[in-house]
Parts: C-alpha cells; sequence; structure tokens
C-alpha cells in the first residue's frame, strides 16, 4: 500500500445506502463519521448490503455479520485500521477483529475502559445511546466493559432521532435534533451528580459538539476514536523535525 497521503489507511464500514432516509440527513452534516470532511485525512468507505437498523441493533443478525467480515477481509488489502458506522457493531467486535489481520474498532464504545481508567473511584461514564433497549449486557462485554465499570445510560426514543424508526423515509428536524441531544446530555449529568464523563455511543452525535460545553465534561465519540487511531497509525507530526 502506498505511503502518499492522499491514500486512505483507516477504512470504515457501513450500513446499506438508503436515499432520503432520516439518518441520511444526518450523514450530510460535517462532523458525522459518513461525511468525508469530517476527518483531516482521507478516509475509505465501504457500504454493506443488508446491514441496517433492524439487522444490526433491533436483532444482531448472523448473515450480515459474516457481509461485514467479507467486506472487512476486502477492505484491509487496502487499509491499516477498521471502523464501522454504528456503535452497536459492538456486539460483532470480537469476531470482527478476529478476521482479519489488521486492528478493528467496531464502535466508539471501545473508549469506556480507557475512560473509566481516568476517572477516580465511584465515577460513572455516561453513555448516550440511540436505543437505550437494545444496549445489552453482551454488547458492553465484547468490548471490554466489565462490571466493576459504572454506566449510567440515556438513548434518545423521544426524540427526532426516532423518526427513523417509525418511518425511514420521514424528514427530520436537525436543528431540534441538536437542542433534544443537548437536553439529554444536561439531564444525564443532572440526575447522576458523579457521572465524570460522557460516550457517544451513536455515530451521527458528533456534530453536535456543544454538549462539551453545556455539561463541562469530556466527551468521547467515534470521531475522536478515529482520529486517535490514526495518529497511533500515521501521526508523524514531529518525528521529522528530530535529528
Amino acid at each position: 500500500m502506498s505511503n502518499n497521503t492522499n491514500t486512505p489507511i483507516i477504512g470504515i464500514l457501513g450500513w446499506e445506502a438508503i436515499n432520503n432516509n432520516a439518518l441520511s440527513q444526518l450523514g450530510h452534516i460535517p462532523g458525522d463519521i459518513a461525511h468525508p470532511s469530517t476527518f483531516s485525512f482521507p478516509v475509505l468507505y465501504k457500504r454493506i448490503e443488508g446491514a441496517y437498523y433492524e439487522t444490526v441493533i433491533v436483532e444482531p443478525s448472523a448473515k450480515v455479520l459474516m457481509a461485514i467480515i467479507d467486506a472487512a477481509k476486502e477492505m484491509e488489502r487496502n487499509v491499516k485500521a477498521i471502523m464501522t458506522d454504528c456503535g452497536y457493531n459492538a456486539i460483532f467486535q470480537q469476531e470482527l477483529a478476529n478476521a482479519v489481520d489488521v486492528p478493528v474498532f467496531a464502535s466508539s464504545l471501545l473508549q469506556i475502559p480507557l475512560v473509566h481508567l481516568m476517572l477516580k473511584k465511584g465515577q460513572k461514564i455516561g453513555i448516550i445511546a440511540a436505543y437505550k433497549e437494545y444496549l445489552t449486557e453482551e454488547h458492553l462485554r465484547k468490548v471490554g466493559i466489565g462490571e466493576n465499570i459504572l454506566l449510567s445510560i440515556i438513548g434518545m426514543e423521544n426524540t427526532e432521532f426516532s423518526k427513523v424508526r417509525a418511518d425511514p423515509l420521514a424528514i427530520m428536524d436537525v436543528s431540534q435534533f441538536e437542542k433534544e441531544v443537548i437536553s439529554l446530555a444536561k439531564c444525564l449529568v443532572n440526575e447522576n451528580r458523579n457521572v465524570g464523563a460522557i460516550v457517544l455511543e451513536c455515530t451521527d452525535l458528533p456534530p453536535f459538539a456543544a454538549i462539551r460545553r453545556e455539561t463541562g465534561l469530556p466527551v468521547f465519540d467515534i470521531v475522536t476514536l478515529v482520529n486517535m487511531v490514526y495518529d497511533a497509525i500515521a501521526g508523524d507530526r514531529w518525528g521529522k523535525s528530530v535529528k
């Protein structure tokens, strides 16, 4: 693989393309994992046919897992690390990591063990998830989150985001959604005073960076993870000047 800086070394596996879908509206916002301008470096995108809300979040599909593995095997020929565009792929983390020879980061939730170690004893990690009911113990266990890690989870079921669940072709009011997300984050912190940091499960939430300002807490998401992985693989900003 070329070392040219214009050659993607991070690959992102996404849901199948659905035109005029409510979620696709968020993908057009800089800061969303699906928007190429989100990153200061090129990334390689590949969509997985059959991967969508029902087959990844509601009822994780073995068939979809195999499709993701096949895509990852194809992608690893051209990249040095592979990410996915949905936090609920946490449930597939171990299978994906074992299937290829490059590092795999299936979910922003992988950051939680790190965040846990940076907080003092007794502090919680707040999670803002797309749908709380579908974030199971198995999802958490697959990304190394043990029972010793204190969590407070809140879902976005009663926001504009829920429109995609009721009607895949719904039009989302993005401005209203941003207000709802910020309100959820503030509610999470106000009701759990011992929350020391927040992790965003949903990969559509990074554009709403005001969460950091409004809560005063560090917020980890899929974009912070992608940037960290890129720096770990390709970061050489200081090395060139060292004699």
